[in-house]
């Protein structure tokens, strides 16, 4: 029997530019019981392992009040580089989604 993936208990995962060196990826957890279920089952090794960065460059945030998981993380390249293949910061939400929980 494999866990449950992020995806199934959040309402929304999203992520986005925090500027050219940071991402962030916002999980709406939609109820209080699902912040609670992902506050408790998702941790921050977990978030560093899924985009391969060390765990000390991850900054999180609960913010129980709004049932929200903030992470900002250092991106792996400059925004708008020649390296850069997601100019936005979008696509990391979807990778972060799939972890199971």
């Amino acid at each position: 029997m494999s866990l449950p993936r992020l995806k199934d208990v959040a309402h929304k995962v999203r992520s986005k530019n925090a500027g050219p060196f940071w991402l962030t990826i916002d999980i709406f957890c939609g109820t209080p019981e699902a912040y609670e279920i992902i506050v408790e089952k998702l941790t921050s090794a977990q978030v560093a392992r899924c985009f391969d960065t060390p765990e000390q460059t991850l900054k999180r945030f609960d913010i129980a009040d709004l049932n929200v998981v903030k992470f900002s993380l250092p991106r792996p390249t400059i925004q708008g580089s020649i390296y850069d293949r997601d100019m936005h910061g979008a696509s990391w939400a979807a990778l972060l989604a799939e972890v199971e929980i």
